[in-house]
Protein backbone atom coordinates (compact mmCIF):
# COMPACT_ATOMS: atom_id res chain seq x y z
CA UNK A 1 0.00 0.00 0.00
CA UNK A 2 1.09 3.43 -1.08
CA UNK A 3 1.45 6.26 1.21
CA UNK A 4 -0.11 9.18 0.20
CA UNK A 5 1.89 12.16 -0.64
CA UNK A 6 1.92 15.63 1.86
CA UNK A 7 -0.96 17.71 1.66
CA UNK A 8 -0.60 20.97 0.53
CA UNK A 9 -2.97 23.97 1.23
CA UNK A 10 -4.22 26.26 -1.54
CA UNK A 11 -4.15 29.92 -1.04
CA UNK A 12 -7.88 30.89 0.09
CA UNK A 13 -7.67 33.84 -2.85
CA UNK A 14 -7.05 30.53 -5.76
CA UNK A 15 -9.93 28.65 -4.18
CA UNK A 16 -12.34 31.50 -4.35
CA UNK A 17 -11.21 33.11 -7.45
CA UNK A 18 -14.04 31.96 -9.87
CA UNK A 19 -16.30 33.20 -7.25
CA UNK A 20 -15.20 36.43 -7.01
CA UNK A 21 -14.54 37.01 -10.74
CA UNK A 22 -18.36 35.79 -11.01
CA UNK A 23 -19.41 38.30 -8.74
CA UNK A 24 -17.32 41.14 -9.98
CA UNK A 25 -18.83 39.94 -14.16
CA UNK A 26 -22.17 40.61 -13.04
CA UNK A 27 -21.41 44.33 -11.67
CA UNK A 28 -19.64 44.66 -15.32
CA UNK A 29 -16.57 44.62 -14.08
CA UNK A 30 -13.90 42.37 -16.64
CA UNK A 31 -11.06 42.44 -14.18
CA UNK A 32 -11.62 42.87 -10.13
CA UNK A 33 -8.38 44.92 -10.42
CA UNK A 34 -10.29 47.83 -10.72
CA UNK A 35 -12.22 47.06 -7.36
CA UNK A 36 -8.94 45.64 -5.62
CA UNK A 37 -6.76 48.37 -6.95
CA UNK A 38 -8.58 51.44 -6.58
CA UNK A 39 -5.91 53.11 -4.54
CA UNK A 40 -3.21 52.81 -6.86
CA UNK A 41 -5.15 53.39 -9.88
CA UNK A 42 -7.13 56.55 -8.88
CA UNK A 43 -5.05 57.91 -6.31
CA UNK A 44 -5.16 58.04 -2.69
CA UNK A 45 -6.49 61.00 -2.11
CA UNK A 46 -9.73 60.17 -4.79
CA UNK A 47 -9.63 56.91 -3.46
CA UNK A 48 -9.93 57.91 0.25
CA UNK A 49 -13.29 59.15 -0.79
CA UNK A 50 -14.43 57.02 -3.35
CA UNK A 51 -14.98 53.46 -4.76
CA UNK A 52 -15.98 51.80 -7.81
CA UNK A 53 -19.36 50.39 -7.67
CA UNK A 54 -19.99 49.08 -11.17
CA UNK A 55 -19.40 49.38 -15.28
CA UNK A 56 -22.42 49.54 -17.28
CA UNK A 57 -21.55 49.09 -21.01
CA UNK A 58 -23.89 49.64 -24.05
CA UNK A 59 -25.61 47.51 -25.54
CA UNK A 60 -23.38 46.95 -28.87
CA UNK A 61 -24.27 47.54 -32.06
CA UNK A 62 -23.93 45.45 -35.25
CA UNK A 63 -21.19 46.74 -37.72
CA UNK A 64 -20.00 49.57 -34.74
CA UNK A 65 -17.31 49.71 -32.58
CA UNK A 66 -17.86 49.57 -29.30
CA UNK A 67 -18.84 51.90 -27.12
CA UNK A 68 -16.79 52.81 -23.68
CA UNK A 69 -18.61 51.92 -20.56
CA UNK A 70 -19.18 54.16 -17.71
CA UNK A 71 -17.76 53.66 -14.70
CA UNK A 72 -20.35 54.24 -11.12
CA UNK A 73 -18.52 55.21 -8.47
CA UNK A 74 -20.02 55.61 -4.76
CA UNK A 75 -18.75 58.91 -3.22
CA UNK A 76 -19.02 60.25 -0.05
CA UNK A 77 -21.51 62.99 0.15
CA UNK A 78 -19.47 65.84 0.30
CA UNK A 79 -16.92 65.03 -1.72
CA UNK A 80 -18.91 64.14 -4.78
CA UNK A 81 -18.31 68.08 -6.00
CA UNK A 82 -14.53 67.56 -5.60
CA UNK A 83 -15.01 64.13 -7.35
CA UNK A 84 -16.76 65.72 -10.08
CA UNK A 85 -14.39 67.78 -10.93
CA UNK A 86 -11.73 65.36 -11.03
CA UNK A 87 -13.59 62.77 -13.68
CA UNK A 88 -11.28 63.54 -16.56
CA UNK A 89 -8.56 62.74 -14.70
CA UNK A 90 -9.85 59.88 -13.00
CA UNK A 91 -10.94 58.70 -16.59
CA UNK A 92 -7.27 59.07 -17.89
CA UNK A 93 -5.99 56.83 -14.84
CA UNK A 94 -9.08 54.00 -15.65
CA UNK A 95 -8.12 54.01 -19.03
CA UNK A 96 -4.70 53.69 -18.64
CA UNK A 97 -4.83 50.95 -16.50
CA UNK A 98 -6.81 49.28 -18.47
CA UNK A 99 -4.61 50.29 -21.72
CA UNK A 100 -7.38 50.97 -24.05
CA UNK A 101 -10.59 53.33 -23.79
CA UNK A 102 -12.84 51.41 -21.67
CA UNK A 103 -14.51 53.96 -20.16
CA UNK A 104 -15.97 57.08 -21.44
CA UNK A 105 -17.97 58.49 -18.26
CA UNK A 106 -18.31 58.64 -14.74
CA UNK A 107 -21.47 58.66 -13.04
CA UNK A 108 -21.08 59.49 -9.27
CA UNK A 109 -23.53 57.86 -6.16
CA UNK A 110 -23.37 59.50 -3.04
CA UNK A 111 -23.71 57.85 -0.40
CA UNK A 112 -21.65 56.25 2.70
CA UNK A 113 -18.64 53.77 1.51
CA UNK A 114 -18.68 50.64 2.10
CA UNK A 115 -15.09 50.02 3.33
CA UNK A 116 -14.30 52.06 6.96
CA UNK A 117 -10.73 49.77 7.71
CA UNK A 118 -8.69 52.32 6.19
CA UNK A 119 -5.25 51.61 6.68
CA UNK A 120 -3.27 54.06 9.34
CA UNK A 121 -0.69 56.31 7.35
CA UNK A 122 2.80 55.57 8.15
CA UNK A 123 4.34 57.11 10.80
CA UNK A 124 7.89 59.69 10.19
CA UNK A 125 11.17 57.51 11.50
CA UNK A 126 12.61 58.38 14.55
CA UNK A 127 14.99 61.88 14.01
CA UNK A 128 17.80 60.16 16.45
CA UNK A 129 17.83 57.31 14.01
CA UNK A 130 17.88 59.24 11.24
CA UNK A 131 21.08 60.98 12.09
CA UNK A 132 22.37 58.05 12.95
CA UNK A 133 21.92 56.07 9.14
CA UNK A 134 23.01 59.82 7.87
CA UNK A 135 26.15 59.52 9.40
CA UNK A 136 27.06 56.35 7.52
CA UNK A 137 26.48 58.04 4.04
CA UNK A 138 29.26 60.83 4.15
CA UNK A 139 30.11 59.73 0.28
CA UNK A 140 26.85 60.95 -0.81
CA UNK A 141 27.56 64.92 -1.66
CA UNK A 142 24.39 65.89 -2.40
CA UNK A 143 22.29 67.14 0.74
CA UNK A 144 18.62 66.45 -0.04
CA UNK A 145 19.95 63.22 -1.57
CA UNK A 146 21.28 62.14 1.46
CA UNK A 147 19.00 63.20 4.13
CA UNK A 148 16.30 61.22 1.88
CA UNK A 149 18.43 58.18 2.01
CA UNK A 150 18.57 58.32 5.84
CA UNK A 151 14.89 58.52 6.13
CA UNK A 152 14.92 55.48 3.74
CA UNK A 153 17.58 54.01 5.82
CA UNK A 154 16.07 54.35 9.05
CA UNK A 155 12.82 53.47 8.18
CA UNK A 156 13.83 49.83 6.47
CA UNK A 157 15.31 49.42 10.21
CA UNK A 158 12.32 50.21 11.69
CA UNK A 159 10.55 48.05 9.96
Amino acid sequence: MSKPGPISAKPLSVLLSDVFSDAYAKQGFAARELVTRWAEIAGPQIAAHSEPLKMQWPRPVEGQPQEPATLILRVEGPMALEIQHSSDVILQRVNRFFGWSAVGRLALRQAPLSRRNRPAPSRAPDPKAVAKVAETLSAVEDEELRAALARLGAAIKRN
